[in-house]
């Protein structure tokens, strides 16, 4: 019986995301055996930074990579908007499943929008594309950071130490807490992270087997769309150091994609839409990226890291 190993976080939303492929490449092959390898990453276990400051989502990946590297797993699960731009050694991504939700979620006990929130409010989130957009719309508000797992936030949220977060909804959604959306944060006013809602499979790059396993769960329109939001964000050199944004919607062959950069200590934001071929997605992230660099993105993403 063939079997495949997948690594994955140990927190409640990754293990349900890794489960969820489990049981989609089960059904995709009957008779396979599919177990789960459940790993701590250095992105779980410090939760008293921020993300930027402790060296980006590429955290989440390091020790699900070197897993598969020593033999350990076969594939690895994750988060597509956690995946860097380019990923290092010998790793590819034969298979994106069909996006969930792509929305950002205001959640609040209290009050029933941002436009609701009172003079000074405190709102939870590490994430710089949010504080950017947050900060645009309301500058008077607190932004404080919120680290840990979506229980975890919530359960801070419950505590009182802040009036409202900014969470995804299709992480909510998946664990059970889709009832803890107050309001969807939707395109074109509120852009998610590239690639929000999308899960993704990670392989070496030479194992040819796995990949034609994976394959059957790949989704063509999502991967079109997540591709023109990646080749935007990889031509700004986007990462977690920068407040960036997009999404991109398909209609038969006519993609269309949005885009931001902002500052998360200013909240000024320079947006850009353009429309494209879907049988071009890289050329229209680039059209995208261009057309914010024209408005003086630049000037908000500072030096460029080659890295990224």
């Amino acid at each position: 019986m063939t079997r495949i190993r997948i690594a994955t976080r140990k927190s409640p939303l990754a293990l349900w995301q890794s489960e969820h492929v489990a049981v989609c490449l089960r059904a995709a092959h009957p008779g396979i055996d599919v177990v789960l390898v459940p790993m701590t990453t250095r992105g779980d276990e410090t939760l008293d930074r921020s993300l930027a400051a402790i060296g980006g989502k590429g955290l989440f990946l390091k020790e699900l990579e070197l897993a598969m590297l020593r033999g350990e797993a076969d594939c690895a699960v994750h988060s597509l908007k956690d995946v860097p731009m380019h990923l290092e050694g010998p790793f590819a991504l034969p298979s994106i499943l069909q996006r969930a939700d792509h929305a950002d979620a205001f959640v609040s006990e209290r009050f029933a929008s941002i436009e609701a929130l009172p003079q000074g409010a405190r709102v939870g989130t590490s994430s710089l594309r949010r504080q950017a957009q947050l900060r645009a719309r309301r500058p008077d508000l607190q932004l404080l950071d919120l680290r840990g797992n979506v229980n975890t936030r919530l359960a801070r949220l419950d505590a009182g130490e802040y009036d409202a977060i900014i969470l995804a909804c299709a992480g909510l959604q998946r664990l059970g807490f889709g009832h803890r959306i107050r309001v969807r944060l939707d395109a074109p006013d509120w852009l998610p992270a590239p690639a929000q809602g999308a899960i993704v499979i990670e392989c070496r790059d030479d194992d040819a087997p796995m990949h034609g396993l994976v394959a059957a769960l790949d989704h063509a329109d999502t991967r079109v769309c997540v591709e023109a939001e990646r080749a935007m964000n990889r031509a700004l050199h986007g990462s977690c150091h920068v407040p960036v944004a997009g999404y991109a919607r398909l209609d038969g062959q006519h993609l269309s994609l949005q885009g931001l950069v902002g500052s998360a200590s200013e909240g000024r934001v320079v947006r850009a839409h353009c429309n494209g071929r879907g049988d071009a997605p890289e050329a229209l992230g680039i059209q995208v990226a261009e057309a914010l660099l024209a408005q003086g993105a630049r000037e908000l993403i500072g030096p460029v890291d080659e890295d990224v």
